[in-house]
Parts: structure tokens; C-alpha cells; sequence
């Protein structure tokens, strides 16, 4: 069997991609039952962060050089971190139960490491200049 099968054609086959759209898929389940005033508020600001983690992971893979791939790393990293935060505070004021909280950090924390990983990958690519 060759390595044609694993290849990576799309950034859908990225496995920090795949991880980072099941938090996406959570982040949504667990902000519709926000209160209504939090509509444009809190709920909207962690659907934006959520889905700026895989939109920028998606734009990176298209860029065509390492040096504009982990810019939009870096940028998908930054909106992880603002999610995180932004769970802190719906868990603190009691919008989202601590299980619930747990399993989206335990997943948060997930996709911090593969993006770490993805950032490392990209950063000897262009040091190497395949």
C-alpha cells in the first residue's frame, strides 16, 4: 500500500482541523440555551471564536508558504485562547454546568496541543524549504 491513501489534500483531513470542529460542534450545543440577552453577547462571541479556530486552520492550509500558514496557526491559537477564556466566564456565572465546562476544556486543550504541534510541523518546514 502506498502513502498516496494519507496523504492530506484538504484541511479536512487534518486531524486538528477534525478536533477542532467537534469543539466547534459543542461550543454551538452548549451556548443555545443561553439566556436571550446574551444572543449578541457572550453565545456570539464564542460562536466567532469557535469557528475562527477551523476557518483560520482551513485558510493556513490553503497559503502557499510556511511563513503564511502559521501566521493563521498563530491566529487560530489566539481565537483557542479566547474561547477558553470565554468558557471560564460562562462557566463562572453559571450558564454552563462544570461537566459540561470540563468536557469543552478537556477538548479545548486538545486542539491547543495539535495546533502547537501543526505551528512546530509548519516552522521547520520553512526553515527546511520543502
Amino acid at each position: 500500500m502506498t502513502n498516496e491513501v494519507n496523504k492530506i489534500q484538504s484541511f479536512t483531513d487534518l486531524h486538528t482541523w477534525q478536533e477542532g470542529h467537534k469543539l466547534v460542534v459543542s461550543v454551538y450545543e452548549a451556548v443555545k440555551d443561553l439566556p436571550s440577552h446574551e444572543a449578541f453577547g457572550l453565545r456570539s462571541q464564542m460562536q466567532r471564536a469557535a469557528v475562527s479556530i477551523t476557518s483560520n486552520i482551513a485558510e493556513g492550509f490553503s497559503r502557499r508558504t510556511f511563513a503564511d500558514k502559521k501566521h493563521f496557526y498563530y491566529m487560530a491559537k489566539g481565537s483557542l485562547t479566547e474561547l477558553q477564556n470565554q468558557l471560564l466566564v460562562a462557566r463562572d456565572v453559571k450558564y454552563i454546568d462544570k461537566e459540561y465546562f470540563d468536557s469543552l476544556a478537556d477538548q479545548s486543550k486538545v486542539v491547543m496541543g495539535l495546533l502547537i504541534g501543526l505551528i512546530r510541523s509548519t516552522a521547520i518546514n520553512d526553515r527546511r524549504k520543502i
